[in-house]
């Protein structure tokens, strides 16, 4: 039987003693973390059996096929889902906002959003059973945050509004239409798409300042596009280029209209990086929440990702044929890059926002 550490929080049961027990806190005071227990697995599924519900933020149906992963844990197990989608920053704002009253379980965050979580105190750890196959940059080292899925900046063009779709950064730069980015302040999405830019033109992690001038080039044209990206927008055509994961481009390409839209991986660089799921310390529905990230990284979990085009983060599943056909070809990501240093990028990702908005959205027209 499979022994799993975790620093059990509870809003379920009552005080108890030995093995796997948690403590209960009076109704509307904030939680403090049990000491770390040993709790099989079997354990885990049985109390999150007994809560019956997990919260999600951050993890709409229509993201990377959460839907998928909802409909499982409710079928297996029983578990009601609801999620309120948000940025990452906001999912952590809300976990200290609300830990005195807490409704949030679980989210999914930009990896470079995970150790801001743990900085704040507002995460605990669990490792799940998978722990060993999940590569070094991929998790916290105490079991924090771990990457479920992995994705790539690409670009998604309406062929309709577009007559050449870009397939380089080069492309983009010389183009006419305008290129939506998304909120760079907020979205790990947006930010990424910075940083793709930044190493498609010599810089990296360290050094983001290339990306700021690319895009600052463009809003000085009054080509940056700062509306939404969504299906919505897409689908009526306000969106005309979009920088997205791979994963939400082929989401929206399907869900629209294929015939329509163009994704690819831009020539000359990009990255590679991957979003985390981080449990509330002050979690209402602890062992539900465990027992989501323990599935989001089984086999059924990770193809459920990947039938949401999310590469899955352990290297050992193999995909459906039929889902891998749907991927984009293996080889448009030669260029792509993984983050090299996390630790440089958390620090970049922290001033990134203030760079943004007085290097970028100054020329915003």
């Amino acid at each position: 039987m499979v022994l799993l550490a975790a620093a059990v929080m509870t809003g379920c049961s009552t005080n108890t003693t030995g093995s796997g027990s948690t403590n209960q806190q009076p109704a509307g005071g904030q939680q403090e973390a049990a000491p770390t227990q040993q709790l099989t697995l079997a354990d885990i599924e049985k109390k999150a059996k007994e809560e019956g519900t997990v919260v999600s933020v951050g993890m709409p149906d229509s993201w990377a096929n959460w839907v998928g992963t909802w409909k499982d844990l409710e079928s297996k197990y029983g578990m009601k889902h609801t999620d309120t989608d948000m940025s990452s920053s906001e999912e952590i704002a809300k976990y200290e906002a609300e830990k005195n009253n807490p409704t949030a379980d679980i989210g999914d965050v930009g990896i470079a959003f995970g150790p801001v979580a743990v900085d704040k105190g507002v995460t605990q750890p669990y490792k799940t059973s998978y722990w060993d196959e999940i590569l070094e940059w991929a998790k916290d080292k105490d079991g924090h945050w771990i990457v479920g899925y992995q994705g790539s900046i690409a670009v998604m063009t309406n062929k309709e509004l577009v007559k050449n779709p870009p397939k380089s950064w080069d492309d983009i730069k010389n183009g006419d239409y305008k290129v939506a980015i998304g909120d760079v302040t907020k979205a790990a999405q947006s930010q990424m798409s910075v940083l793709a830019a930044a190493i498609a033109h010599g810089g990296d992690e360290t050094n983001i300042q290339p990306g700021i001038d690319f895009f600052a080039e463009l809003a000085k044209q009054g080509r940056l596009s700062l509306g939404e990206m969504n299906v919505a927008t897409l689908e009526k055509g306000e969106v005309t280029v979009a920088l997205l994961w791979d994963f939400n481009a082929l989401s929206y390409r399907d869900q629209i209209d294929p015939s329509r839209f163009e994704v690819s991986i831009p020539n000359g660089g990009t990255v590679v990086s991957g979003y985390a799921t981080i449990i509330n310390k002050y979690a209402p529905h602890p062992h539900a929440a465990m027992l989501t990230r323990e599935y989001i990284l089984s086999d059924a979990g990770q193809i459920n990702l990947a039938k949401g085009y999310a590469r899955p983060i352990r290297e050992s599943v193999k995909l459906p044929d039929e889902v891998a056909k749907k991927m984009i070809p293996a080889d448009q990501y030669k260029d792509a890059k993984p983050v090299k240093d996390q630790k440089a990028w958390e620090e970049t990702a922290k001033k990134l926002p203030q760079m943004w908005e007085e290097q970028v959205l100054i020329h915003a027209k």
